[in-house]
């Protein structure tokens, strides 16, 4: 046995500590060498301490021992393609346990190469999580960059924008802003380290602070004015707008200001845009067989170019224009049963509301049925025509017939079955859950209570489907006592 063996021999019976120092906190090729280095001479990660730059590293590890030199017969490093790609992200991270956490995972993968496919594992999940938050991190850093405009002695424009990253992404993104701005001169202010493109080069400078940039730009009063008139307070979600845009990275978006004001008045804009957009298709249909005539014909949207044909509502205000039905129900579309038979609630669905009506009291021949949208909406699949819920502008283009159908019929209860039902009475969607059980009082003297779709129902397992059943049932029971109500009180 040669010196270098018996000394690599000794190294793995020792209880020699090592330190690794970081030069960088983001250099995946340093702390590569370093992992592959230590696992080639045997060192157990529990031996070894990583620390990065300005870090007083572990407490308990001293100076550490000298690393040791690899015997040239050492086996060669196993690592796979998703450890590899799962690591050059989560370096980046800002968990000082990271490169700890990685070699770990290394030395693992020497006697167990199928490691990183166990889902289960705590070290791999907890490493997808450091990729994750990493990969969140670049996305915020893409979105919210904002560059502000500074003109130079000589003339020359520059743009610099202030950001401040959860983990140490800058470096790793710059190839991104320089693809993006290429012809642009610019830099990138955060308080983990700064980068500057002049066109021509990039190159690094030390972390900066918010007050060393600028703080406005004369075009950002135009920005604002741009991005008000192009806010749409009808597709407003603001729970996925404060996950997408976190509080954080509003102080550097000179539209952020902007935002609280906008959804104050979200409600009272959508209105306003509902009524100045509300749909004209001229005289309205006097009779309920002139909607249909017309309905067969409409093509304002294009879901009518697909479907077999239009479904009419149906019920005891159909036949006669004289007759007013007390109760009025509103699906969201025909389904393919529908299309097909031309007539509303024949499939499926259609037999669950049959049945809970049935358990209410109330006789389904005496409800005037029709949907918020009069053509079947869907998307083929083999053989087969699979239902896609209609988009908001759909349904509002469909409601000019429903306004039609209810000037008719002239219910005194509407029964709204699902969201896309309640926006066609409403012209403004509202949440199933937050509303049903409550009586809304309508313009026109009726009033409108919503429940889920019993298509939902069909969707439904276990505990949760009988839940949801006894809720459907509930929600109709009350309808009946509302409709015995009025019918005692004239």
């Amino acid at each position: 046995m040669n010196a270098v063996r018996r000394e690599y021999e000794a190294i793995k019976a020792s209880d020699a500590y090592y330190t690794v120092s970081m030069l960088e906190p983001d250099d995946f090729a340093f702390w590569r060498g370093k992992a592959r280095q230590l696992v080639q001479c045997g060192i157990p990660p529990d031996k070894v301490s990583w620390t990065e730059p300005g870090s007083s590293g572990d407490l308990f590890a001293g100076a550490g021992t000298q690393l040791p030199v690899p015997p040239a017969e050492a086996a060669p490093i196993r690592g796979s393609k998703r450890f590899l790609a799962l690591a050059r992200n989560a370096v980046l991270h800002s968990d000082p346990q990271r490169f700890a956490l990685l070699y770990a995972l290394l030395w693992r993968l020497q006697s167990n190469p199928r490691i990183m496919e166990d889902k289960t594992d705590p070290q791999v999940r907890q490493a997808e999580e450091l990729d994750k938050n990493v990969r969140r991190d670049s996305h915020k850093m893409h979105a919210f960059v904002r560059f502000r405009r500074v003109e130079r002695d000589d003339g020359s424009e520059h743009y610099v924008a202030w950001f401040e990253p959860d983990h140490h992404i800058v470096r790793a993104n710059a190839g991104f802003f320089k693809r993006r701005f290429a012809n642009m001169q610019w830099s990138i202010l955060t308080p983990k380290g700064c980068i500057h493109w002049d066109g021509k080069t990039m190159r690094e400078s030390p972390p900066a602070e918010r007050g060393d940039a600028p703080g406005s730009d004369p075009v950002e009063a135009l920005w604002r004015k741009y991005y008000a008139s192009i806010f749409n307070p009808a597709r407003l979600k603001v729970g996925a707008m404060m996950s997408e845009m976190p509080k954080k990275y509003w102080k550097n978006m000179p539209e952020a200001e902007l935002i609280p004001d906008l959804i104050a008045g979200a409600q009272a804009r959508e209105s306003r845009m509902v009524d100045a957009g509300a749909l004209d298709f001229g005289n309205r249909p006097d009779t309920l067989a002139g909607v249909n005539a017309a309905i067969q014909q409409c093509r304002q949207c294009p879901i009518g170019c697909n479907a077999t044909q239009a479904v009419m509502g149906e019920g005891e205000a159909s036949s006669c224009h004289d007759v007013t039905a007390k109760l009025m129900i509103i699906g969201e579309q025909p389904g393919d049963q529908e299309d097909v038979a031309g007539r509303p609630f024949v499939g499926p669905a259609g037999q669950v509301l049959d049945k809970y009506l049935a358990q209410a009291g109330i006789d389904r021949t005496r409800v005037y049925c029709t949907n918020a949208v009069k053509h079947f909406k869907f998307r083929p699949r083999g053989k087969q025509r699979i239902h896609q819920t209609p988009t908001a502008k759909e349904i509002d283009t469909c409601r000019w017939w429903l306004e039609s159908e209810r000037a008719i019929v002239k219910p005194r209860v509407i029964l709204a079955l699902g969201a896309s039902a309640a926006r066609g009475v409403l012209g403004k969607t509202v949440s199933v859950s937050q509303v049903r059980g409550q009586s809304m009082p309508l313009d026109d003297g009726s009033e409108l209570w919503v429940t889920v779709h019993p298509s939902y129902l069909l969707r439904l397992e276990g505990g949760v489907k009988s839940e949801q059943e006894r809720l459907f049932a509930a929600d109709l029971t009350e309808v009946k006592r509302r409709l015995d109500a009025l019918v005692r009180n004239g």
